[in-house]
């Protein structure tokens, strides 16, 4: 029998590289009229920045023309952008309007309530970088990766909202979120690894369990009618850009 697309375990979404811990396709998701998210065509990542060597060998023959940058430009300017950023077309679009530092998060809350309830500030604040963000996924030249610092939050919700509008089944949006847990030993490590002076207060870093995005996606619910509406009526997501969207991703 031929290998198709909805064949693939999701866990083989990522692709191996040695200082990326999170990347990979988002390629294999069936939305509801039956097409599928064609591979190589879309990617998800932590910080690019990390690319060297090997590494960025790799990178380029994934053939990767468009990059969105969800990170503040202070974090760009601390940690470095995507190398030779000018082979591609590059937007830096920070999403997050107000910074805080999950390492230092207090471990007597609970966890997934206080990270949906940042999730809920991007919504909000991060409307315009959204927009630009899911416009420039349909019309920017293909292929393109997002990315941010862990590949976790910020790449988590533009990877949901896309997925949305490519009206993937939710159980597919939160699968796809919480496959960064493979990655957390490693987030974790190199956190250590870059602070080591600090102590990790927070006992879910690097943690993205599916419980989290479902209760994003229930808080949109909530406040638009749906993560759809949501999409139309706060972000601004045209039926066109969708029908794009669609053409682009969708065999």
């Amino acid at each position: 029998m031929p290998h198709t697309d909805a064949d693939t375990p999701p866990a083989r979404r990522h692709i191996p590289f040695e200082r990326l811990h999170n990347f990979r396709d988002l390629g294999g998701h069936r939305s509801r009229d039956g097409r599928t998210l064609a591979h190589g065509r879309l990617y998800r990542a932590d910080s690019l920045g990390k690319l060297r060597g090997a590494d960025w060998d790799r990178f380029l023959e994934l053939g990767i023309r468009t990059v969105i940058d969800l990170r503040y430009p202070w974090e760009i300017e601390a940690k470095g952008r995507i190398p030779q950023p000018e082979r591609f077309t590059y937007a830096n679009l920070s999403i997050e309007h107000r910074p805080y530092d999950q390492a230092a998060i207090d471990p007597a809350l609970d966890p997934w309530r206080y990270l949906a309830d940042r999730f809920a500030e991007v919504a909000e604040d991060g409307v315009e970088e959204v927009r630009r963000a899911i416009e420039l996924i349909a019309d920017g030249p293909g292929p393109a990766v997002f990315h941010c610092t862990s590949g976790k939050d910020r790449t988590g919700l533009i990877a949901a909202l896309v997925l949305t509008l490519l009206e993937v089944p939710e159980e597919e949006i939160l699968a796809d979120f919480a496959l960064t847990e493979l990655a957390t030993d490693r987030l974790v490590a190199d956190w250590r690894a870059a602070n080591p002076a600090r102590t990790l207060l927070w006992p879910s870093y690097g943690r993205a369990p599916a419980v989290v995005m479902s209760l994003v996606l229930a808080d949109l619910t909530s406040r638009y009618g749906s993560p759809a509406r949501y999409l139309t009526d706060a972000v601004g997501i045209t039926p066109d850009v969708v029908a794009r969207l669609r053409a682009r991703l969708l065999t």
